[in-house]
């Protein structure tokens, strides 16, 4: 059940403009560019690698699972930690890991290599939006908490766009080391950055904190954590499978210009980062987490309708589709602040940290469900059919969810 306790200690609250909010969103930016990179560089650095193109699909696929196992797991991780050792020290540590992983990966030589590489990147990435989703969360009065995780968001995820342009710049190795050299200078900004009051209230409290099996242990609470899950999923289904092999549906509906994904994932995270920072203003006229992403997933449905449409088109029709499939899935922050909203203080890291990240590991289960339909159906079909199973299961979680606009996040959860 959940108690309510009122805060007497450090009530430290911070303004919407902030070095908090700032490092919040420019760690978000070096875990986008990271998280991101593999994607936009997957066929150059497979191919130097060696593989073959049809390899390169195969590979590049397992790969990907590798990174998206390595952020469920660390979801977890991090999440516990979150809870039990402060919000900050989740900043710290999921940011060196990352960092040193991605300079690693960089001196790869085999998939072998590449693949472990991308995994532990993936534990490290996991932490980073949770942590500061919930510092933030805790930080700001609850009046402009949904603008503020929008703007830390929509700034975070503009770091696709430098992954993208330093692809076409650099070697995808250099790309891997200035990745993890961002995150290293990041830290050096980590030091302004003050704990979490609600967090410090409940440091030596006789509460359980960070414990995940907690989500578990009452129907009420299971059902919470399952639709703040399941509401997310859309956002990946378009990122891990229309867009990254975006290429591939081109050859499929008869486009006979080249299509780079690379290029895609850049468009749509532009698009996704305008989307992130409109939601939260949506959301704060409205009154509403819930009316405003509604909206959102109705751009989306027609996004995803349009797309499959493409039969005959262009690569520049593609494009504009692709963005606005972004803009239609930029609803990752109000979700991810929902997942915040819905748990106590005791277990709010946890939800925040866990939550996104197994949407992220979902990937995997959609890519099965997808592939295992190809034979049957064919590629495209397979797709659609993929898209409408995960447009309903995420619009059912939605409608029962609870409305959390405004919600005072000075409860712990027993």
């Amino acid at each position: 059940m959940e108690h309510t306790k009122t805060i007497a200690a450090d009530k430290k609250v911070v303004a919407l403009f902030s070095i908090p909010v700032l490092v919040a969103a420019l760690g978000y930016f070096v875990d986008i560019y990271d998280l991101l990179l593999f994607g936009i560089i997957r066929i150059k650095s497979l191919r130097d690698l060696g593989l073959s193109e049809e390899a390169i699909n195969i590979k590049g696929t397992a790969i990907l699972n590798y990174q998206m196992f390595g952020l469920l797991i660390g979801g977890i991780i991090w999440g516990v930690l979150g809870d039990k050792k402060g919000r900050l020290s989740v900043l710290f540590g999921s940011i060196l890991l990352y960092s040193v992983a991605n300079i690693c990966n960089g001196l790869v030589h085999t998939i072998e290599q590449y693949s472990w590489c991308r995994f532990i990147a993936g534990i490290g990435l996991a932490g980073e939006l949770g942590a500061g989703i919930t510092l933030v969360s805790e930080l700001l009065p609850k009046e402009k908490r949904g603008i503020a995780t929008s703007m830390v968001a929509g700034i975070g995820l503009s770091g696709a766009i430098l992954a993208y342009f330093i692809a076409k710049t650099f070697s995808w190795q250099t790309c891997y080391f200035i990745g993890g050299g961002l995150g290293l200078c990041l830290l050096l900004l980590r030091v302004s950055v003050f704990e979490s009051g609600m967090f410090k209230d409940i440091q030596h409290a006789e509460v359980k904190k960070g414990n995940f099996f907690m989500f578990f242990s009452n129907g009420k609470r299971l059902k919470k954590y399952l639709c703040s899950i399941l509401i997310g999923l859309p956002t990946w289904y378009v990122i891990g499978i229309l867009i990254t092999f975006s290429n591939k549906f081109a050859k499929e509906f008869g486009i006979t210009e080249a299509v780079d994904p690379g290029k895609a994932i850049m468009l749509a995270y532009v698009a996704i980062s305008i989307g992130d920072v409109l939601i939260g203003f949506v959301s704060h006229w409205l009154k509403s987490r819930k009316k405003a992403l509604f909206i959102f997933y109705g751009i989306t449905a027609i996004a995803i309708a349009m797309f499959f449409n493409l039969k005959g088109g262009t690569a520049s029709q593609l494009y504009w589709i692709a963005m606005l499939l972004g803009f239609g899935t930029g609803f990752w922050a109000i979700f991810v602040t929902m997942a915040a909203e819905q748990f106590g203080t005791n277990l709010r890291a946890t939800a925040a940290t866990t939550v996104p990240n197994m949407v992220r590991g979902s990937l995997p289960l959609m890519s099965l469900l997808f592939q295992t339909l190809q034979p049957g159906q064919g590629y495209v079909p397979a797709a659609i059919i993929t898209g409408i199973i995960v447009m309903v299961v995420s619009i059912v979680a939605a409608l029962m969810t609870e409305e959390t606009f405004g919600k005072d996040l000075n409860f712990l959860e027993y």
